[in-house]
């Protein structure tokens, strides 16, 4: 398989969509809604955060491309709008397993040994 080479302006892109992802709060709020589209005041009340720092966090994730907001009266509604962020996150999730696995395959190796 050919190594894809990125461009400054991409690596930028990565960089940047990598930075969304690195707080954790935010992918609280992600994972909140997957299961569907919900309001700030619904957000605030499932984290039992403070509305001002979840619409801080909001404001990160709609600048960064990964939900998507609309007004309904006075209530504004998020939703994802790049569920490949699910994708992102599932294959993190999978190599974290893998490599608590094998650091824990170590680790009873090493105490076997030790009891001998």
């Amino acid at each position: 398989m050919a190594r894809q080479v990125m461009s400054d302006k991409m690596l930028d892109l990565v960089a940047r969509r990598f930075r969304t992802l690195g707080e954790p709060y935010r992918l609280r709020i992600l994972q909140e809604l997957e299961a569907g589209e919900k309001s700030v005041g619904e957000l605030v009340a499932a984290l039992e955060g403070n509305q001002p720092n979840i619409s801080k966090h909001l404001q990160v994730l709609f600048d960064g491309g990964l939900i998507g907001r609309r007004r309904e009266g006075t209530s504004i509604f998020y939703a994802i709008s790049d569920p490949m962020v699910f994708k992102l996150c599932a294959l993190v999730c999978s190599s974290e397993a893998e490599k608590s696995r094998r650091d824990y395959e170590a680790l009873a190796g090493q105490q076997r040994q030790v009891k001998r």
